[in-house]
């Protein structure tokens, strides 16, 4: 792709490092921020710095948050003994657009993938198993996607604390298998959480 200007092909490659976006859907990008008000650019590039340099990860659950706390965390009406483990922030905000859970959630970052290289030690999960160890959790609820690195996530994370007096359980196989949850719709994925089944049995299907 030939460019009239540095200045164009710099921004252009910039953008495409963004994942699903190709050189040509940047460029098309770059050229519409092109043809707007410098202001207008401005906004977009504040916003983003300032997203860079203050979002914060919750204490709590290591979801994004303004704050210490993110806002679900510091809710007094969620049931704080209830917990739903996910692998990132767009997991919790699909379970959250189906208004079914009134727990907490605990977002681990990712999964176990060897191939990719992510461990144990990569994740959210010692500090998972720390607040089981503390019995301020009563039910911990996997929902990963049904993937081979979501079910083997679940597995690690069950044999970590399988013997804390802790019931487990998993959001029920109304996802597809393979599936990631973000895309899964809301009120399949809002009767996944109702219909939860205890974990153990998972592992017997």
């Amino acid at each position: 792709m030939d460019f009239s200007s540095k200045l164009l092909e710099n921004a252009v490659n910039e953008v495409s490092r963004l994942p699903g976006i190709g050189k040509r859907t940047a460029l098309r990008l770059v050229l519409h921020l092109l043809k707007q008000p410098k202001e207008n650019t401005k906004y977009l590039a504040d916003a983003i710095l300032q997203l860079r340099n203050d979002v914060k990860s919750c204490k709590k659950c290591h979801n994004i948050s303004d704050t210490i706390l993110c806002d679900i965390c510091s809710n007094p009406n969620r049931k704080e003994e209830l917990v739903c483990v996910v692998e990132d922030i767009r997991d919790v905000m699909a379970i959250e657009n189906t208004g079914q859970f009134r727990g907490l959630y605990h977002v681990l970052g990712g999964k176990i993938s060897p191939i990719e290289g992510v461990g144990p030690q990569n994740l959210n999960i010692e500090s998972l198993v720390d607040k089981v160890k503390s019995g301020e959790i009563k039910e911990l609820i996997f929902a990963l996607s049904s993937t081979m690195e979501g079910d083997t996530t679940n597995f690690y994370i069950y044999k970590q604390i399988e013997k804390y007096n802790i019931t487990t359980s998993t959001i029920a196989r109304g996802i597809s298998v393979g599936d990631e949850l973000e895309y899964a719709d809301e009120v399949t994925l809002g009767r996944s959480i109702i219909n939860r089944i205890p974990f153990e049995n998972s592992l017997r299907q």
